[in-house]
C-alpha cells in the first residue's frame, strides 16, 4: 500500500542525511510524480492498491534522492513566483530568495505599462526573465547566459508561459553583445566564494552547475563586472537589482561605490540575511 511505501521512503531519505520534515515532503512529491496526481488524490489513495509499475519507478526516484540529487532535477520542475518552471542540471534551481528581485522591481517601477526594456544577466532557467515579462506586459526582455543548454531551458519556459515573443535570448558573457537602454537590469549572478564549495549542501555542490554558483575568490567577481558594464546600457533613471550572498553586503557596497553607483536599499530575506541590492546611478 502507498502509506507503507511512503514510510519506507522517509526512512531511506532520513538515513541518507535528509531532515525528517524534508524527507516526508520529498517522498510525497516523488509518489505524486509517479502517479501523476495532486496531493488530495494522493491522500485519498493512501491505502488503495498501487499500479504494478509503481514500486519499481518510485524506488528508482527515492534512490536518486537518497544520493542527494535535488528533488527539482528528479521531477524536472520548480515553482517560482507562482509559476512552474522546467529545470535541468544545466541551470540553477530557482530559489525563494530570488523572488525578492521581482518584488523590488515591482516596487521600484510601479507604472508597469511604462516599462519598455529589461535585461536579465545570467538568466539560467529564465525564471526572472519570464516572471518579469509576465509582470511588465509592455516590456521587451533581453536574457543573457554563457550556457547554450541553459538558454534552451529558458526558451522552453518562456514558451510555456506565453512570453516567448517578448524575450530575446543572447549567449554571451555578462552584458557583452547587449545594446540599447534598459529601464531595469536584474541579475542573480554566481556569488559563492570558490573556497566555500566544501561547505555547501551535497545537493548544491554535487549537482548544480559550477558556472552558476562560483564567483571567484570572494564571490564578487561577476557582481563587479555587472556593476562595471551596466551603466552604458541603463536608461536615465533606470534601476539595477542584484542578488548576493551571505556576508557580502559590505563588499557589494564597496564595489558599488567604486563603480559610482548609489545603493538605494538592501533587501534582506526571511532569515534576515542581506540578499538583494537595489542600485541607481
Amino acid at each position: 500500500m502507498l502509506h507503507e511505501r511512503l514510510a519506507g521512503a522517509r526512512t531511506t531519505l532520513t538515513q541518507a542525511g535528509i531532515g525528517a520534515d524534508e524527507a516526508a515532503l520529498d517522498a510525497e512529491v516523488l509518489a505524486r510524480h509517479v502517479l501523476d496526481c495532486d496531493r488530495a488524490t494522493l491522500l485519498t489513495r493512501a491505502r488503495d492498491p498501487l499500479p504494478s509499475a509503481f514500486n519499481r519507478l518510485f524506488q528508482a526516484l527515492v534512490s536518486r534522492r537518497a544520493r542527494r540529487e535535488p528533488l527539482a532535477y528528479i521531477v524536472g520542475h520548480r515553482e517560482f513566483w507562482g509559476l512552474e518552471f522546467d529545470v535541468t542540471p544545466a541551470v540553477l534551481i530557482p530559489r525563494p530568495e530570488t523572488e525578492l528581485i521581482v518584488e523590488e522591481a515591482l516596487a521600484s517601477l510601479p507604472r508597469r505599462d511604462a516599462v519598455r526594456r529589461i535585461v536579465d544577466v545570467g538568466t539560467g532557467s529564465g525564471c526572472l526573465a519570464v516572471t518579469l515579462a509576465v509582470e511588465f506586459p509592455a516590456a521587451r526582455i533581453t536574457a543573457t547566459d554563457t550556457s547554450h543548454d541553459a538558454l534552451a531551458v529558458a526558451y522552453r519556459n518562456a514558451d510555456r508561459h506565453n512570453v516567448i515573443g517578448r524575450i530575446t535570448f543572447v549567449q554571451t558573457d555578462v552584458l557583452n553583445e547587449v545594446a540599447g537602454a534598459a529601464d531595469l537590469i536584474v541579475s542573480n549572478p554566481p556569488y559563492v566564494p570558490a573556497g566555500d564549495a566544501a561547505t555547501l549542501q551535497p545537493e548544491v555542490a554535487g549537482y548544480e552547475p559550477a558556472e552558476a554558483l562560483y564567483g571567484g575568490a570572494d564571490g564578487l567577481d561577476v557582481i563587479r563586472r555587472v556593476l562595471g558594464s551596466a551603466p552604458p546600457l541603463l536608461a536615465a533613471g533606470g534601476w539595477l537589482i542584484m542578488e548576493f550572498g551571505f556576508g557580502q553586503e559590505a563588499g557589494v557596497r564597496d564595489a558599488a561605490q567604486r563603480a559610482n553607483w548609489t545603493v538605494v536599499r538592501i533587501r534582506s530575506d526571511l532569515q534576515g540575511i542581506p540578499r538583494v541590492a537595489v542600485l541607481r546611478r
